[in-house]
């Protein structure tokens, strides 16, 4: 599975411990557009909840992480 580029932005910024506020005003989009934009990736990850889609994302995803 593919994650846009969008969707790793959003992933690293809550990697580092951004809120959803915080990642909109960085990216320039609406809070709301953030919360949807996890919501996609909760489910392209096969996630139960944000943290669980960072663990995921970490695991297999990041390698500057790593």
């Amino acid at each position: 599975m593919e994650l846009s580029v969008r969707e790793t932005q959003i992933l690293e910024f809550l990697c580092y411990g951004d809120g959803d506020k915080e990642i909109a005003c960085k990216l320039k989009i609406s809070p709301r557009t953030v919360q949807t934009h996890i919501s996609r990736l909760v489910l392209k990850l096969n996630a139960r909840n944000r943290i669980s889609a960072v663990a995921t994302y970490l695991r297999y995803y990041a390698k500057e992480f790593a």
